[in-house]
């Protein structure tokens, strides 16, 4: 019997014995763990958040502005600054006015602006108002919309898809991973089942159901795998607690039963799904690309190509995952930059040592999912069907270099 399709391009062509093997093998058993591990581990007595504590918040717009003088205050003490009243038309059509915001982080407002108040109740009964933020629901709806509209002008149908992966990871993160946590459950399990869960969904429903995307499947949850120890091992080894900043000391004082080390392998872990999905998908296609344009490469070629592709992938994401932190953790540095701290105390203390633990855990398991991913795709396309001269017509120069349709005419019908 004559083959007619040498080629096996993403989506296309027929599906080697391997490869649906490899299919069932990964998804089957992947698809299954993670079912039963979200059931095991699905939050069912999170606390709730009482939204009757606190002063109640209130909406409006500033009518005017008046600035005044502010008073001198005693010497060595910090001067006031943005001193004056504030006139604001609450959303019911009522008009206070109100201190101007002041002090370290205080909101600049100015006639027109959008405003969130908090209602304090005095001791006599008497109702007064403070502005604390500027209101941003409108703004971040419009970022929101030009986001979603420049997504789906470039990546049409596959721009869809990639929004729907994004719905369903803040669905996983909102609804399990977080109020799992809450629960008192294993913070690094959640996290290793919700990210299961994310990838599993998310890389399917992004790339389609095909065997490049089951290997970019088998090794991100390897290099997963990887990672969760790494972690486990490293945060051990340099004690680290977890709780290193106000946010952390806040949430062991509000929630005393959340594992704050697990808590930290559990961030290290999510962190690193974003950018071990972004290696693994391109590794797996680099190798089945290149077999599709040279179909006399074996196993040795296709993994010493795609290799060489993955170490230049890899050198930029390092370079872009310790600039991500060095953005995030900026004010700490010009704190710690401004005073006398010596380099060998800030980079041992809790909090810098870290995000070096989590940027390191984080490269060591992209590193590892490289090589991993690459030789398994490179595996399974080296025992794909080549052409065969022997055996029917042989093909031509022009088949065996011609992939089995323009991959833009492809991307543009998806």
């Amino acid at each position: 019997m004559n083959h007619h399709h040498h080629h096996h391009a993403p989506g296309g062509g027929p599906v080697p014995p391997a490869a649906r093997r490899l299919t069932l093998l990964v998804l089957i058993p992947a698809v299954l763990i993670t079912v039963v591990g979200m059931l095991l581990l699905w939050p069912r007595d999170a606390p709730q958040v009482d939204g009757g504590e606190g002063p109640a918040r209130v909406f409006g717009e500033i009518v005017a502005v008046a600035p005044a003088q502010c008073p001198p205050v005693p010497e060595g003490e910090t001067p006031l600054e943005n001193c004056g009243t504030v006139t604001v038309r609450l959303d019911d059509g009522t008009e206070i006015t109100t201190d101007m915001p002041g002090g370290p982080g205080a909101p600049e407002v100015s006639a027109g602006d959008q405003v969130v108040l908090l209602a304090l109740n005095d001791q006599d009964g008497a109702v007064s108002y403070s502005i604390s933020d500027h209101q941003r629901s409108t703004q971040l709806w419009l970022l929101g919309a030009a986001f979603a509209l420049a997504v789906i002008a470039f990546g049409r149908w596959r721009g869809v898809t990639a929004l729907a992966g994004l719905a369903v990871t803040f669905g996983i993160l909102l609804w399990f991973i977080v109020p799992a946590i809450l629960d008192g459950r294993s913070p690094v399990a959640v996290a290793v089942v919700g990210a299961a869960a994310i990838m599993l969904i998310v890389l399917y429903l992004t790339h389609g159901f095909s065997t490049t995307t089951t290997i970019a499947v088998a090794g991100t949850l390897a290099s997963l795998a990887i990672t969760a120890v790494l972690a486990a091992v490293a945060t051990s080894a340099v004690s680290l607690s977890g709780v290193a900043d106000e946010t952390s000391n806040f949430l062991t004082i509000t929630q005393g039963d959340v594992n704050m080390r697990g808590l930290l392998l559990a961030g290290i872990v999510i962190g690193s799904l974003g950018v071990l999905d972004d290696v693994t998908v391109t590794q797996s296609a680099t190798v089945t690309e290149l077999a599709v344009a040279n179909p006399a490469y074996g196993f040795r070629q296709l993994y010493g190509a795609a290799t060489r592709i993955g170490r230049a992938h890899i050198a930029s994401v390092i370079n872009t995952i310790v600039l991500a932190y060095a953005g995030a953790s900026l004010p700490l540095m010009l704190l710690f930059a401004a005073g006398d701290t010596p380099v060998s105390e800030l980079l041992t203390s809790q909090l810098i040592a870290q995000e070096l633990v989590r940027s390191a855990v984080g490269t060591i398991g992209l590193v590892a999912a490289v090589p991993i991913t690459t030789a398994l795709a490179a595996f399974l396309a080296a025992r794909s069907p080549r052409p065969d001269p022997g055996g029917g017509a042989a093909p031509t120069v022009e088949e065996v270099r011609r992939p089995p349709e323009d991959p833009w005419a492809a991307f543009v019908e998806r």
